[in-house]
């Protein structure tokens, strides 16, 4: 992701805390009512859990890019990772850092780039601790000239489970990409934070016509158990 935004991009002005941790759980199973959508039972082979770009610059109050969703759903990831690491299964973080070779349309959207030298690239402690083997990434797509896929195929991973931020931006893009890529993907609804609730349901909403499952996270601790 990237430490500016265009002029005319408000969506700074559009931020709202739609998770606290005191009303996660309930505004999480309130946005998976709104989706309308058949609950599908959680049945995976072998999955892997993805976290995406768990960096200061999206979790420090202090950033302008501040997700102010962001650490209501860190307890849940912290925990996702743990039952993966308990069950043996596979847990790839990743990171967001660009350079004016690689950025793309990114240098051309946004007014200046997260380096890998800016002090807020780096993950936030308590992900940091927990993080090894980190994919840099340069696009909001994971699999986009890295070697996850790679990763995930020697790993004989069938199902992505996708959590982390941004939700309507590397998170879904990387889902839709997991999905071409062949992988079930589950999409974790109260696992997954953006600057609103607005882009969170309509990402939902968009992945599940005909790319992920959105799930509650403890529904994914349940299958895991």
């Amino acid at each position: 992701m990237l430490a500016g935004m265009p002029e005319a991009g408000t969506i700074w002005e559009m931020r709202s805390p739609y998770f606290t941790s005191k009303d996660l759980t309930d505004q999480a199973a309130s946005l998976l009512q709104e989706l309308e959508i058949p609950i599908r039972p959680i049945n995976w082979e072998r999955p892997a859990l993805l976290v995406l770009d768990m960096q200061r610059h999206f979790l420090d109050p202090d950033s302008h890019a501040f997700i102010t969703s962001g650490p209501a759903i860190l307890p849940k990831i912290l925990s996702l990772v743990s039952a993966f690491r308990d069950a043996g299964l596979p847990v790839i973080f990743t990171r967001h850092c660009n350079t004016i070779e690689d950025a793309g349309q990114m240098a051309n959207w946004w007014r200046d780039l997260l380096t890998a030298d800016h002090p807020k690239a780096a993950l936030i402690p308590p992900v940091a601790t927990l993080a090894e083997g980190v994919i840099e990434k340069t696009q909001y797509d994971a699999f986009y000239l890295t070697d996850l896929d790679q990763r995930l195929q020697e790993q004989e991973v069938t199902d992505i489970v996708i959590t982390g931020v941004i939700t309507h931006l590397c998170c879904e893009t990387t889902a839709r990409a997991g999905f071409i890529h062949g992988y079930r993907v589950w999409f974790a609804i109260d696992g997954t934070a953006t600057y609103n609730r607005d882009f969170h349901l309509a990402s939902l909403r968009n992945l599940a016509h005909g790319f992920a499952v959105p799930v509650l996270t403890a529904d994914l601790l349940e299958a895991l158990a």
